[in-house]
């Protein structure tokens, strides 16, 4: 089964949109683990249904090695993010991790990523639903 991590934090409404979006697209074809930063933000994506959660720096950095996919906004690969609570070692251990990678590219920490056009949120998330639909589509 793929196991897919999301990863959120501050209040986890990125990571709460992105879980229920692969919950309602994959059902319990997949394994989505909800990694946030904070407490409240993992909470905030378990709501969404994710199938286990977990928080802080030693649960991201332990478990973005076990993940087959990590999706997030951009800034999970960027260190102190998020005001700080994206440390340095989650930052490393997530570039890092073998996994597949699909980062939305949210300019909110002052980088910009040129030649990427601007979308409303609904819109990549769906392009995220079609990379994730092409990897588990690779598992049959």
């Amino acid at each position: 089964m793929l196991k897919i991590a999301v990863v959120d934090g501050q209040g986890g409404g990125i990571g709460s949109l992105i879980v229920k979006r692969l919950r309602d697209e994959f059902g319990d074809s997949i394994e989505i683990l909800a990694l946030g930063t904070n407490a409240f933000a993992t909470s905030v994506m378990m709501k969404s249904r994710a199938n286990k959660g977990a928080s802080g720096e030693n649960a991201i950095v332990l478990n973005a090695k076990r993940a087959d996919i990590l999706i997030g906004p951009l800034s999970i690969v960027l260190p102190n993010a998020m005001l700080g609570e994206l440390t340095p070692e989650m930052a490393e251990a997530i570039v890092l991790s073998s996994a597949k990678k699909f980062l939305l590219p949210l300019n909110q920490e002052g980088v910009n990523v040129i030649g990427v056009e601007k979308e409303p949120l609904p819109h990549m998330i769906e392009k995220i639903i079609e990379n994730v639909r092409h990897e588990v589509g690779k598992g049959d």
